[in-house]
């Protein structure tokens, strides 16, 4: 019988800022990868010459991203909880708690699927998708919903990697499931012509390969995985739900204000729809290392809070801002020169094209704000004031996007909306780094006190 593995605090020690760095570089190199097909996915449908294809994709990408976003609330809550107890010390412990957080996304997951899939009409319609767009968005959602729990646990698996500090391993995840969606795309929407049920094919398939690397990993890799017994698994579900129900609430808050943006810029017709479609594609792979940082500040934390290394806690912060800073710049500064061959690229034409063009050369530099936000929320969850994350990303989502981009779009039209998009957000961004060092000093004071 083969021993167990010992698990290792590896970011107990060592420099904060390359622990950073290493983290966020393999997590962006496996988000820019998923991302760019995501984007290439658009892309093959914008050369079918039908833009309701494209709306209807961007509809559905609103309504699919409510359940992504679950998938990552649960994926944060596993890392937390897991990262923390590998900081203690306690391997067992870790190891129950991993299992633990497997059943729990699982069970929710296919729960959410089932409820959601009769409200697709009233959900779309909702969105302001309407006849043929609204029934083609309905379609490619039929095909992909059932495959949400694998994304839901293929999430899981990578978070419990990046618990381990795993970060290449957590690549390798989703470098997989992208280098499948990219043989896929092509292959179905083209060459067996199958158009938009060619994506959904392909992106259910991406789902599969997403779950198999990920169960290999930690499964049979790192056996990072025991049956939890009974008293753990209320233990650790108690502390799954303290992080994962204000991280859920955190993450849906996000697509709740994509749709916000959606349904004013449906006033504007298919083409501003479309123009949006991309400009929400082009988000996450042209920001994917913030998104990425956020994610690897999360298990840093976590580890250095269960082995009680406060002072860490404050350089990972500071580190993680100064990472921020630099990547928005030379992201947006990229973005800006390369705009219309951008726009040009999804092949959009008069307001497809003003609206990508104005997000890349104005808007993305509020960005800056965004990935603010985004590490100022990994490190509540993390610290133990995850309500602090979700009353920032609802009022983001909420007081920062409705009325900013109603406002826009009255003023501006569909210009004024992507510029509402991005105003409202540096307030939050700013109060959520303020807050997270009043946390990171509470915290420390606490300490002294013990």
């Amino acid at each position: 019988m083969t021993s167990t593995p010992t698990i290792h605090g590896k970011f107990v020690q060592g420099s904060t800022m390359r622990h950073v760095i290493n983290m966020t570089a393999t997590g962006s190199i496996g988000l820019i990868a998923v991302f760019l097909v995501d984007v290439l996915n658009l892309l093959y449908i914008s050369q079918l010459g039908k833009p309701e294809l494209a709306a209807a994709i961007g509809y559905a990408s609103t309504l699919l991203f409510f359940h992504t976003s679950i998938a990552i609330g649960l994926s944060i809550a596993t890392t937390a909880t897991v990262s923390r107890a590998i900081g203690s010390g306690d391997n067992e412990l870790a190891r129950q708690f991993a299992g633990t957080s497997l059943i729990l996304i699982a069970v929710i997951s296919v729960f959410l699927t089932i409820i959601t899939y009769p409200l697709l009409d009233s959900l779309l319609t909702l969105l302001g998708a309407q006849s043929e767009t609204a029934s083609l968005a309905k379609r490619f959602c039929q095909f992909v919903l059932p495959s949400i729990p694998l994304i839901s646990v293929g999430m899981g698996l990578s978070a419990l990697l990046r618990a381990l500090g795993d970060g290449k391993g957590a690549m390798y995840v989703t470098l997989g499931a992208a280098f499948a969606t990219a043989i896929l795309d092509p292959l179905f929407i083209f060459s067996l012509n199958l158009g938009l049920d060619g994506a959904a094919f392909a992106n259910v398939l991406a789902r599969l390969v997403l779950v198999s690397i990920g169960a290999y990993s930690i499964f049979l890799s790192h056996r990072f995985y025991s049956k939890p017994e009974p008293a753990v698994f209320r233990r650790g579900a108690k502390a799954f739900a303290t992080i994962g129900i204000p991280a859920i609430l955190t993450n849906v808050a996000t697509p709740v204000g994509n749709a916000a943006v959606t349904s004013v810029i449906a006033k504007y017709g298919d083409q501003a729809v479309a123009g949006w479609a991309v400009v929400s594609r082009l988000i996450p792979m042209a920001f994917a290392g913030l998104f990425a940082l956020s994610g690897a500040v999360g298990p840093i934390l976590g580890q250095n809070l269960g082995a009680k290394r406060f002072d860490r806690l404050r350089s990972t912060m500071r580190d993680s801002l100064k990472l921020t800073l630099i990547y928005v710049l030379i992201v947006w500064f990229l973005l800006a020169i390369f705009s219309h061959l951008i726009a040009r690229a999804f092949d959009a034409q008069g307001v497809a094209a003003d609206v990508i063009v104005f997000f890349c050369v104005f808007v993305a530099g509020s960005f800056l704000f965004n990935g603010s936000l985004f590490v100022a929320n990994a490190a509540f969850n993390n610290l133990g004031y995850p309500l602090y994350s979700t009353m920032l990303n609802w009022g983001r989502s909420t007081l920062g996007v409705i009325p900013f981009v109603w406002f826009g779009g009255l003023w501006f039209g569909a210009r004024g909306v992507i510029a509402g998009y991005g105003l409202g957000v540096v307030l939050f961004g700013i109060a959520g780094v303020y807050l997270c060092f009043r946390v990171l000093g509470k915290l420390e004071q606490q300490a002294l006190n013990h």
